[in-house]
Protein backbone atom coordinates (compact mmCIF):
# COMPACT_ATOMS: atom_id res chain seq x y z
CA UNK A 1 0.00 0.00 0.00
CA UNK A 2 1.74 3.37 -1.28
CA UNK A 3 -1.02 5.79 -1.00
CA UNK A 4 -0.36 6.86 2.75
CA UNK A 5 1.52 9.69 3.49
CA UNK A 6 3.87 9.73 6.85
CA UNK A 7 4.76 13.27 8.93
CA UNK A 8 5.13 14.40 12.33
CA UNK A 9 2.19 15.30 14.09
CA UNK A 10 0.59 18.72 14.75
CA UNK A 11 -0.27 20.16 17.90
CA UNK A 12 -3.52 20.60 17.10
CA UNK A 13 -4.03 16.21 16.58
CA UNK A 14 -2.41 15.07 19.64
CA UNK A 15 -6.02 14.31 21.25
CA UNK A 16 -5.78 11.54 18.44
CA UNK A 17 -3.33 10.08 20.72
CA UNK A 18 -5.68 8.61 23.23
CA UNK A 19 -7.22 6.59 20.19
CA UNK A 20 -3.67 5.29 19.31
CA UNK A 21 -3.59 4.32 22.83
CA UNK A 22 -6.60 1.96 23.02
CA UNK A 23 -5.52 0.55 19.07
CA UNK A 24 -2.01 -0.49 21.14
CA UNK A 25 -3.57 -2.54 23.65
CA UNK A 26 -3.21 -6.16 22.18
CA UNK A 27 -6.63 -7.50 22.04
CA UNK A 28 -6.40 -11.41 20.99
CA UNK A 29 -10.17 -12.29 21.31
CA UNK A 30 -12.70 -9.65 19.34
CA UNK A 31 -15.39 -11.04 21.63
CA UNK A 32 -13.74 -9.65 24.65
CA UNK A 33 -12.65 -6.31 23.85
CA UNK A 34 -11.45 -3.76 27.04
CA UNK A 35 -13.77 -0.93 27.40
CA UNK A 36 -12.36 1.78 26.01
CA UNK A 37 -12.31 3.71 29.31
CA UNK A 38 -9.32 1.45 30.17
CA UNK A 39 -6.79 4.06 28.84
CA UNK A 40 -7.73 6.32 31.83
CA UNK A 41 -5.56 4.07 34.17
CA UNK A 42 -2.29 5.55 35.57
CA UNK A 43 -0.13 3.25 33.73
CA UNK A 44 -1.53 3.70 30.36
CA UNK A 45 -2.41 7.59 30.84
CA UNK A 46 1.62 8.17 31.44
CA UNK A 47 1.81 7.29 27.40
CA UNK A 48 -0.26 10.38 25.94
CA UNK A 49 -0.66 12.44 29.24
CA UNK A 50 0.86 15.85 28.36
CA UNK A 51 2.43 14.63 25.42
CA UNK A 52 4.05 17.25 23.67
CA UNK A 53 7.26 18.24 25.83
CA UNK A 54 11.07 17.88 25.02
CA UNK A 55 11.77 14.55 24.58
CA UNK A 56 8.25 13.09 22.78
CA UNK A 57 8.30 12.47 19.60
CA UNK A 58 5.59 11.48 17.39
CA UNK A 59 5.09 10.38 13.37
CA UNK A 60 1.53 9.78 11.87
CA UNK A 61 0.37 7.55 8.70
CA UNK A 62 -2.67 9.11 6.79
CA UNK A 63 -4.16 8.29 4.22
CA UNK A 64 -6.96 10.35 1.97
CA UNK A 65 -6.34 13.06 4.89
CA UNK A 66 -7.34 11.04 7.49
CA UNK A 67 -4.95 9.54 10.50
CA UNK A 68 -4.41 5.97 10.21
CA UNK A 69 -1.61 5.07 12.56
CA UNK A 70 0.53 6.74 14.39
CA UNK A 71 4.46 5.57 16.50
CA UNK A 72 5.36 7.85 18.94
CA UNK A 73 8.19 7.55 22.11
CA UNK A 74 8.82 9.20 25.34
CA UNK A 75 11.20 9.20 28.25
CA UNK A 76 9.08 7.47 30.84
CA UNK A 77 11.24 8.13 33.99
CA UNK A 78 8.75 9.13 36.45
CA UNK A 79 7.06 7.66 39.68
CA UNK A 80 5.05 5.52 36.71
CA UNK A 81 6.75 4.02 34.28
CA UNK A 82 5.59 2.41 31.15
CA UNK A 83 5.64 -1.13 30.52
CA UNK A 84 8.78 -0.71 28.33
CA UNK A 85 10.83 1.55 30.75
CA UNK A 86 14.84 0.72 30.88
CA UNK A 87 16.06 3.75 32.20
CA UNK A 88 15.72 7.57 32.58
CA UNK A 89 17.42 8.21 29.00
CA UNK A 90 16.06 5.97 27.32
CA UNK A 91 12.65 6.41 24.90
CA UNK A 92 10.14 4.01 25.16
CA UNK A 93 7.83 3.82 21.63
CA UNK A 94 4.53 2.73 21.13
CA UNK A 95 2.80 2.38 17.91
CA UNK A 96 -0.73 1.37 16.52
CA UNK A 97 -2.76 1.26 13.59
CA UNK A 98 -6.40 0.86 12.71
CA UNK A 99 -7.08 -2.90 12.22
CA UNK A 100 -7.88 -2.13 8.53
CA UNK A 101 -4.44 -0.98 7.36
CA UNK A 102 -2.36 -3.44 9.94
CA UNK A 103 0.00 -6.09 7.79
CA UNK A 104 0.09 -3.61 4.48
CA UNK A 105 4.06 -2.22 5.58
CA UNK A 106 2.79 0.98 7.07
CA UNK A 107 3.78 0.07 10.58
CA UNK A 108 7.25 -0.68 9.39
CA UNK A 109 7.69 2.16 7.68
CA UNK A 110 6.39 4.11 10.47
CA UNK A 111 8.69 2.34 12.66
CA UNK A 112 12.00 2.59 10.61
CA UNK A 113 10.94 6.44 10.18
CA UNK A 114 10.78 6.86 14.02
CA UNK A 115 13.86 5.31 14.18
CA UNK A 116 15.69 8.10 12.26
CA UNK A 117 14.05 10.50 13.80
CA UNK A 118 14.97 9.22 17.17
CA UNK A 119 19.08 8.34 16.09
CA UNK A 120 19.09 12.07 14.45
CA UNK A 121 17.68 13.73 17.86
CA UNK A 122 20.87 12.01 19.31
CA UNK A 123 19.22 8.72 21.04
CA UNK A 124 21.44 5.68 21.23
CA UNK A 125 18.70 2.92 22.00
CA UNK A 126 15.05 2.84 22.20
CA UNK A 127 12.76 0.32 24.02
CA UNK A 128 8.93 -0.96 24.16
CA UNK A 129 7.09 -4.49 25.77
CA UNK A 130 5.09 -6.25 23.87
CA UNK A 131 2.79 -8.68 24.65
CA UNK A 132 4.52 -12.24 23.95
CA UNK A 133 1.72 -13.89 21.92
CA UNK A 134 1.09 -10.61 19.97
CA UNK A 135 2.20 -11.05 16.09
CA UNK A 136 3.85 -7.41 15.90
CA UNK A 137 6.69 -9.35 17.85
CA UNK A 138 8.01 -10.64 14.62
CA UNK A 139 8.15 -7.02 13.09
CA UNK A 140 10.17 -5.60 16.10
CA UNK A 141 12.40 -8.73 15.64
CA UNK A 142 13.26 -7.81 12.47
CA UNK A 143 13.85 -4.23 13.16
CA UNK A 144 16.15 -4.86 15.48
CA UNK A 145 15.11 -5.03 19.11
CA UNK A 146 16.01 -7.84 21.18
CA UNK A 147 14.55 -9.51 23.96
CA UNK A 148 16.45 -8.16 26.97
CA UNK A 149 13.62 -9.27 29.52
CA UNK A 150 11.11 -11.89 29.86
CA UNK A 151 8.32 -10.68 32.16
CA UNK A 152 5.13 -13.07 32.77
CA UNK A 153 2.77 -11.97 30.07
CA UNK A 154 5.11 -9.55 27.73
CA UNK A 155 8.67 -9.11 26.82
CA UNK A 156 10.78 -5.93 27.11
CA UNK A 157 12.58 -5.31 24.32
CA UNK A 158 15.56 -3.07 23.04
CA UNK A 159 16.93 -1.91 19.74
CA UNK A 160 20.56 -0.08 19.55
CA UNK A 161 19.65 2.66 16.96
CA UNK A 162 22.12 1.94 14.18
CA UNK A 163 22.66 4.00 10.87
CA UNK A 164 21.00 1.42 8.47
CA UNK A 165 17.36 0.74 9.23
CA UNK A 166 16.91 0.10 5.97
CA UNK A 167 18.54 -3.36 6.20
CA UNK A 168 15.64 -4.57 7.79
CA UNK A 169 15.11 -8.53 7.99
CA UNK A 170 12.33 -10.29 6.66
CA UNK A 171 9.18 -10.19 8.15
Amino acid sequence: MNNYNIREIKRTEIPILSEFLYEAIFQPNDQYLLPRDVIQKPELQVFIEDFGRKDDYCLIAECDEKIIGAVWSRILAGTIKGYGNVDGTTPELAISLYQEYRNRGIGTELMKRMMHLLKSSGYAQVSLAVQKDNYALRMYQAMGFSIIEELEQEYLMLCQLMDDFDRVRSI
